[in-house]
């Protein structure tokens, strides 16, 4: 996997990014949405940022964006795929850095679930979720009706914070839908680290391996939905 990035100008740059771009890069979608998005706001968004604000957590009201980067992938043991973020920002405040993966969303799922992905064909499929379950220190027993994709986004996080020595991990999902569509799956998946998932807020979850986890669920700006 290359180490090696371009910078991106604009918006349309993320298209061949993509993995299928004839498929996902259309207005509406998440993709096109959340480029158009970030890529005018050249920082946070202003809804993000809103978020954080209203947080309480001073490290959050204080962040600064040093590098984001468009389709981002992080290497994942069992199989040769890996997990593709649609933005990974570094960040930092107050002295800490903050490793941040960012999952944009319309109306798509979170992909299928642990039981269903579990009988799919491929090897190392085993591997992996005993890799992801011991790095998010979650039961491997009790999440078969978890989304997969929120399982390897939030690792990434966490992969990418010991990479960079950062001391905060944040998957944050950045929803367009207006109507929160597949909200509940989020909801779920913190539950399983005891902690409420709410629309427009900022949680911290648990202390992992040195690590502090966050998790966010922020409703986009809708007229980016017509770009």
């Amino acid at each position: 996997m290359s180490k090696f990035f371009i910078p991106v100008n604009n918006p349309e740059d993320w298209r061949p990014l993509l993995a299928e771009p004839d498929k996902y890069w259309r207005t509406g979608y998440s993709a096109k949405t959340l480029a158009y998005c970030w890529q005018e706001a050249g920082d946070f968004p202003e809804e993000v940022r809103k978020v954080f604000n209203a947080s309480g957590i001073k490290l959050f009201q204080q962040i600064e964006l040093l590098l984001a980067f468009p389709e981002y992938k992080v290497s994942l043991p069992g199989g040769r795929r890996a997990s593709q973020s649609d933005i990974f920002i570094l960040a930092k405040s107050n002295r800490q850095l903050i490793s941040i993966t960012v999952e944009g969303k319309v109306n798509e799922p979170f992909g299928e679930t642990i039981a269903d992905w579990k009988t799919q064909k491929g090897k190392g499929r085993e591997r992996r979720l005993i890799y992801l379950c011991n790095l998010l220190e979650l039961d491997i027993t009790s999440i078969n009706h978890i989304r997969y994709q929120l399982l390897h986004r939030t690792a990434s996080a966490l992969i990418e914070a010991k990479r960079f020595n950062a001391q905060n991990a944040l998957m944050l999902v950045h929803s367009f839908s207006q109507t929160g569509d597949w909200f509940d799956d989020y909801r779920q998946f913190l539950a399983l680290f005891g902690v409420k998932g709410e629309i427009d807020s900022l949680v911290f979850a648990k202390h992992i391996d040195g690590i502090n986890l966050y998790f966010s669920w922020m409703k986009g700006n809708k007229r980016y939905l017509e770009v």
